[in-house]
């Protein structure tokens, strides 16, 4: 017996990959130029809470200094960052005109040149040689049900990404080891980090898997903890006992050292217990869109 699908049984969508080169563009402009929404409603609320006056009055510069880029449409902070990008692809989708990773790193060129914004990339780690359009992008791709894409764009600054570590726990540590981990990376950034932070925290899997899931915890909306109860009070603890710490707005003191605390996990290995802490300034730009 022969059996044959029809287009109807099984439907293919067809995307273009000049639609993610024009979506990646505007996008790269669009983040660095404009806070997003839960990043605004966390730092107008730590203006609030801030104890300190000194505190309380760089919350307000910052503040400021964000309604200046919106409105003179120019970058949040000189340092325009490395874009990050994530990638959720449909598996039934088909990319059509060319190569997927040329089409992103196209979008990353055509976003940065026309937006003025900075170049920061650079050839070779040693040669250190300007690459003149802040290309190649960091393409993190996850195959997943359905006929849509999901992209988010998160362009990261080095000050607060030099300040980020790896731990490869034993797993005889359990939780109280992870939890001295984010504080000890917390407070050995103090001021570098550009504080008020978001901490981006990555357990299990394994050492790259646990700082890819950092990295993409600082795309999660400020303020939405984890489906897991365990972590959900993992985020709230750390994020008070880093507000504890005394490092404060910008490192001169006060009661606000971090915005969120935002946590993914993922099984791991019986010998291990990786963890990745990644740090991002106040800014933390994240942008998100399906097509």
């Amino acid at each position: 017996m022969i059996f044959r699908l029809s287009v109807y049984d099984y439907m293919i969508r067809e995307i273009d990959t000049s639609l993610i080169t024009k979506n990646i563009r505007e996008m790269c402009i669009s983040v660095n130029y404009e806070l997003s929404d839960d990043m605004k409603k966390v730092l107008s609320d730590a203006h609030e809470k801030e104890e300190s006056p000194l505190g309380k009055q760089i919350l307000g510069e910052l503040q400021r200094n964000l309604d200046i880029a919106k409105i003179d449409q120019i970058p949040i902070c000189q340092d325009t960052g490395m874009a990050v990008v994530f990638l959720e692809i449909g598996q039934d989708v088909h990319f059509t005109g060319g190569s997927l990773e040329d089409a992103i790193n196209e979008g990353v060129r055509q976003g940065y040149t026309d937006g003025y914004l900075r170049k920061s990339v650079v050839g070779d780690p040693i040669e250190r040689v300007n690459t003149g359009d802040n290309t190649p992008a960091i393409i993190h791709e996850k195959i997943v049900p359905g006929d849509k894409v999901k992209i988010k764009v998160a362009p990261k600054g080095f000050g607060s990404e030099n300040m980020s570590k790896v731990y490869m726990l034993k797993p005889a540590q359990g939780i109280e080891g992870v939890k001295d981990a984010i504080l000890q990376t917390v407070n050995d950034a103090g001021p570098n980090a550009c504080p008020p932070m978001v901490i981006g925290v990555g357990i299990g899997g394994d050492f790259e898997k646990s700082a890819e899931m950092a990295k993409e915890a600082l795309t999660r909306e400020v303020g939405v903890h984890s489906d897991k109860k365990w972590v959900a009070d993992l985020e709230s603890e750390m994020l008070e006992k880093i507000n504890n710490l005394g490092i404060g707005p910008a490192g001169l003191g006060g009661r606000i050292t971090a915005l969120a605390v935002n946590v993914n996990t993922y099984p791991t290995h019986i010998a291990g217990l990786p963890v990745a802490v990644n740090i991002c300034c106040h800014v933390n730009r994240h942008i998100i869109r399906e097509i």
